[in-house]
Formats: C-alpha cells, structure tokens, sequence
C-alpha cells in the first residue's frame, strides 16, 4: 500500500533552515509527482511546492527563494529544504502524491519557527 513518512519537523529559529524528508512506498515513486503542502492551525491546509516526474517544479510565492523542493528517485525520498524560515511557517508540513487519481497523504511533521 501507499505509504508517505515525513521526518524532519522541529523548532527552528527564524532566519535558520531546516529539511524535511518524506519517505514513500507502494508505488513507483520515480514516475509519480510529489508535494509538500502545510496546514496552520485555524487556516486550510495550502500547497507549498510540488515537483514532477522531470524534476521541474512550483512554488507558491510565500516561499519563492526561500525554500526548495527535490527528489532523491534511487531513495524514494522528496525533500523540502527550509532557508530563512519565518513565524508564519509554522504549521504542520504533509507530503502528497496521487496514485490512481486518489490523493495519499502522510501523517505530517511539525514545524515550529520561533527565537
């Protein structure tokens, strides 16, 4: 079955970084697009940045230039590099593919961006 495990999560000053990972299983990763999205409490979960079986990707403007999504094929493992992180980032961080056409989730990480 499909299986998405985020690591990573933490307490990170601002202006620090930090990388999450997420490990995925039951499906062929290489062929599969991945994202990172995030939910803050109260607000909805939002799309973060996702990146396609070439290896291109998006971001949405709140972290253009600060974070950086990539992919490890040979390790069916998707990253999302944190620089410059802000208060405003701290949410929970969740990894997303669609196999099938149904959405798969992982269990998420938190992140805290605090002094």
């Amino acid at each position: 079955q499909v299986q998405l495990v985020e690591s990573g999560g933490g307490l990170v000053q601002p202006g620090g970084s930090l990388r999450l990972s997420c490990a995925a299983s039951g499906f062929i990763f290489r062929n599969n697009a991945m994202a990172w999205y995030r939910q803050a409490p109260g607000k909805e979960r939002e799309l973060v940045a996702e990146i396609f079986r070439d290896s291109s990707r998006t971001y949405a403007d709140f972290v253009k230039g600060r974070f950086t999504i990539s992919r490890d094929n040979a390790k069916n493992t998707v990253y999302l590099q944190m620089n410059s992180p802000k208060p405003e980032d701290t949410a929970v961080y969740y990894c997303n593919t669609h196999v099938n056409l149904l959405a798969y989730w992982g269990q998420g990480t938190q992140v805290t961006v605090s002094s």
